[in-house]
């Protein structure tokens, strides 16, 4: 998985490809094949990403003071591979599930692979966790018609990087936000398909 469907695509950063290397995704799959190079269902109409999408979210939100000790907001805990993920790169994780019986098997799960330090929250996502800002890096699973203003607001505005899908609930931008002080620099990626954002600054109910 991490040769075929990550390295050969690109993505090569030694500290991610050993944290994909790492990482048991079956334990973090209900159906299908965890290794296939697919989205797969999760409960309550939620997917989890194909490796490559995670890989690349994970690589574009890179914060520039490294992934060690960085704070990260996810929004999306969906089956909790993704915080997985960065809880093995090192970074102290907060995600927010809006279903509480997926964070409750998230939570399940990351104690499983031994990642039990990760911070689960069930709420509106879009609000963000501004208990715990500044956020080095703010990681969206879900795609919305805007950036919420309030995870802006939460970046660290010393270089705090956002990822997120953005578009139309059939078609989305994979999109980057930096902050440098009171500015956002926006930049557009590869176009994706993800589950709508849900909340007040999403798609609503």
């Amino acid at each position: 998985m991490v040769h075929e469907q990550i390295a050969s695509r690109g993505l090569r950063e030694p500290d991610l490809l050993r944290a994909f290397a790492k990482v048991p995704r079956h334990v973090f799959v209900e159906a299908g094949s965890p290794y296939a190079d697919e989205a797969l269902p999760l409960p309550a109409g939620q997917t989890i990403s194909q490796p490559y999408i995670v890989a690349l979210m994970t690589d574009a939100a890179r914060p520039a003071v490294g992934w060690q000790g960085a704070r990260v907001l996810e929004i999306g805990t969906g089956s909790g591979y993704q915080a997985a993920i960065l809880a093995e790169l090192g970074a102290e994780v907060t995600s927010v599930e809006r279903h509480a019986e997926l964070s409750e098997s998230a939570g399940r799960r990351l104690g499983d692979a031994g990642y039990d330090r990760v911070r689960l929250v069930v709420g509106d996502g879009t609000h963000g966790w501004p208990q715990g800002a500044p956020y080095d890096a703010v990681i969206v699973t879900a795609a919305g018609p805007s950036v919420p203003k309030p995870l802006l607001d939460q970046l660290a505005p010393d270089g705090g990087k956002l990822v997120m899908p953005v578009g139309t609930r059939v078609h989305q931008e994979l999109t980057v936000v930096e902050r440098r002080g009171e500015e956002f620099i926006r930049s557009g990626r590869d176009p994706v398909v993800f589950v709508p954002l849900i909340g007040e600054h999403g798609f609503g109910e």
